[in-house]
């Protein structure tokens, strides 16, 4: 009841909002400026396209600190980021109660950058340090990219070079010896035809907790190194190519947490008493992703033909204390991960080239993915340790052909008509052995499993201007998100390790536009889900199932608000019910239940000072609502506390410099990011980090 009267307060206060501000009369010269995305492929004013999109510039990102895809996603209503046990490895996204599928490494929200895709789980991250703007794009989007996503598109717009050279170089130093480096420099090397531009971030954190066991006082320490380099390359007006070359890392040592025995419940846990664990074998998880693109352009006299080829490499491997704990039956055991995936994608676009009137996209995108994969749990049952351990190899294919065409409807009205076909071929091989450790054994239990699953997703949206800088719409579309096959089993058939796609239909109406000093964008949503992927930990290891039906039910709100020249305010809020309609896993009929890892409403408020001689000061705060989790133990739903953390920043700028500090979680909230009710080994909760302060400079140039 309580999400339910938040959401009507919400939708009634935009809607009052956006009438006043309609209604009102504009006094002159104090408009904002236009913000600009390429959202539909070509260049719109945001108020004109008819979905949710929230747009994050330089001058934000820099002021914020946001300097990773965690950070973006920090700021989106209904969308947030967990870390997870292994970070950089296991993170997860939740946007609108649609959670990453275990068994297929894909994610409800995909990262575009410079047109390549990211969706994979163990490399969802990426360095902001070329970003020229993010646009968040909240919705199905794969009647326009090539890459299907079921929930939304994180869209990194990097900058474009010119012939003069620009860039900028940082630096920062906090507490727990916090560091980071950053870069950033293009220019031509001929001018109007080559241009080169290269980029880099390092970071390295000592982390805040000590293992008791041995002695470690940095026992959740991480490192993180993004380089990348292009060359753009324009021969005539017409044509451009543009190769681009780019290589994350990615190290992190234990974990930000602790462990109870099996059953505990989270409102247990301390996270003082995370500050001193004891843990038998450490825990490191690393990974590496090489990447190469080549984005080739060509501008016809009514048409635009795009190519973007590339590939990518991401190795990945982890290894864990098996309960997190010293002292116990389990010490000595460990569970692992070794992961390497390959993937090529070729997506082909033609596009009209006209930024009004009558415009259309259409493309195909071809992909092939290889996923080598070994996975174990060992286990101490009478002095000498044994070993699970599955492997396998997945190889998918995907064929889509998809486009959309905006039809204006008279002088107020546009109509946006979409569609995707899509087909996906997977086939997984499958070994499960058992023995002890250092002793080779033949598996026994083995599977091969193949699977093709075709798809059409249709997308339709009406919009209507009600004034110049006003435009309220209605929308309705479809998303899925792929099956795939139990890496970790070990007995049924292949129909008994198969989980079907995930298919959700979004409905969603809003209205958006600007008036003198204040942007505001409201909108409402329902999604029915169909087969939703659930998984969950049995004996350890990890199943996925398919839930026959949910839904989500919600509201958005982002409000900017310029109170003087110098003075803004922002708002961004976002309240859900998300819900298991037709769930019977067997032995219990979870119907009614929220899903797991959906905060049930999230808010961000921020207010910016700037002065006109440099110096500026910013303070934004964060709230999160209640997140259910599933109790494995247990067997039942429970819930994570809601918080509030609050940052700071003041800094001064001149000639070409910016001085600042700065402070995180500025009342030292205790809060858990994560949450994870073990059926056999554990309970274990992660934190995020305490209060932190801050220093850095940045010059650019």
């Amino acid at each position: 009841m309580r999400i339910k009267a938040t959401l009507a307060c919400l939708v009634v206060t935009g809607t009052i909002l956006g009438a006043g501000l309609v209604q009102a009369e504009e006094p002159a010269g104090t408009t904002l400026e236009t913000i600009t995305v390429t959202a539909n492929k070509v260049e719109e004013d945001i108020t004109d396209v008819p979905q949710s999109i929230t747009v994050i510039d330089d001058e934000i990102l820099k002021e914020k600190g946001i300097v990773d895809i965690p950070d973006v996603i920090n700021e989106i209503p209904n969308m947030s980021f967990m870390p997870g046990l292994t970070p950089g490895l296991t993170n997860s996204v939740n946007f609108r109660g649609l959670n990453p599928s275990l068994f297929t490494s894909n994610f409800p929200v995909v990262i575009y950058i410079d047109g390549v895709a990211y969706s994979n789980s163990g490399g969802f991250d990426a360095s902001l340090v070329n970003a020229e703007r993010i646009e968040v794009l909240r919705g199905p989007q794969g009647t326009l990219y090539g890459k299907d996503a079921i929930g939304a598109v994180i869209k990194v717009v990097t900058k474009e070079p010119e012939n003069e050279w620009h860039g900028n170089i940082g630096t920062e130093y906090g507490s727990y010896n916090y560091m980071q480096g950053s870069f950033n420099v293009n220019g031509s090397l001929i001018q109007d035809k080559l241009y080169l531009g290269v980029n880099g971030r390092y970071q390295q954190d000592d982390g805040w907790i000590t293992n008791d066991y041995n002695g470690d006082d940095e026992a959740n320490k991480s490192e993180s190194r993004n380089l990348g380099a292009f060359l753009l390359y324009k021969p005539t007006d017409r044509f451009s190519a543009k190769f681009i070359l780019s290589n994350d890392s990615y190290e992190s040592h234990g974990y930000t947490g602790y462990a109870l025995p099996p059953g505990t419940n989270a409102n247990k846990f301390d996270r003082d008493d995370a500050e001193h664990v004891s843990v038998d074998k450490d825990a490191i998880s690393e990974s590496e992703s090489p990447a190469q693109s080549l984005y080739l352009k060509y501008e016809f006299d009514s048409v635009i033909l795009t190519s973007t080829t590339a590939h990518r490499y991401i190795e990945a491997e982890s290894v864990r204390d098996i309960d997190y704990m010293a002292d116990t039956a389990m010490d000595g055991c460990v569970s692992f991960v070794n992961e390497d995936t390959e993937t090529w994608t070729e997506e082909l676009r033609l596009s009209s080239n006209n930024t009004e009137g009558f415009r259309w996209v259409a493309g195909a995108y071809f992909d092939t993915e290889d996923v080598e994969s070994g996975n174990g749990i060992q286990r101490n049952p009478s002095g000498s340790i044994y070993e699970y351990n599955w492997e396998s190899e997945t190889e998918s294919q995907t064929l889509a052909l998809f486009g959309q065409t905006m039809i204006p409807l008279g002088n107020s009205f546009e109509l946006t008509l979409g569609a995707r076909y899509q087909q996906i071929d997977k086939e997984m091989d499958l070994d499960a052995y058992y023995h002890l450790v250092g002793v080779s054994s033949d598996p026994y239990y083995s599977l091969h499993a193949d699977e093709t699953w075709t798809a059409f997703l249709p997308k339709v949206a009406l919009s209507y201007r009600l004034n110049e800088n006003w435009t309220t719409y209605a929308s309705a579309a479809q998303g899925y998100m792929p099956g795939g096959f139990t890496r970790l089993a070990s007995s049924g058939s292949e129909k008994d390790n198969t989980f079907d796609p995930q298919l959700s239909t979004n409905y969603e109406i809003g209205i958006k536009g600007e008036l003198n000093r204040a942007r505001l964008a409201a909108a409402i949503f329902y999604m029915d889900i169909e087969d939703i992927h659930f998984s969950k930990q049995v004996n350890d290891t990890w199943v996925t199932d398919n839930a026959d039906s949910a839904h989500s039910l919600g509201a958005e709100l982002e409000l900017t608000y310029f109170l003087t020249d110098s003075i803004e305010l922002t708002a961004a809020i976002g309240v859900i019910e998300a819900e298991y309609d037709d769930y019977d896993n067997g032995n219990v009929v979870w119907d009614g239940e929220s899903i797991e890892n959906t905060p049930s409403y999230s808010a961000r408020i921020g207010a910016a000072y700037y002065h006109p001689n440099g110096f500026y000061a910013r303070g934004d705060v964060r709230i999160q609502g209640e997140v259910p989790y599933y109790d494995s133990t247990n067997a039942e739903f429970r819930e994570l506390d809601d918080y509030i953390t609050a940052d700071v920043k003041v800094g001064y700028r001149f000639k070409g410099f910016d001085i600042y500090a700065y402070c995180n979680n500025l009342t030292d909230e205790e809060y858990m990011t994560f949450f994870l009710s073990g059926s056999d080994s554990k309970s274990i909760a992660i934190y995020d980090d305490p209060r932190t302060f801050g220093i850095g400079v940045r010059y650019s140039f």
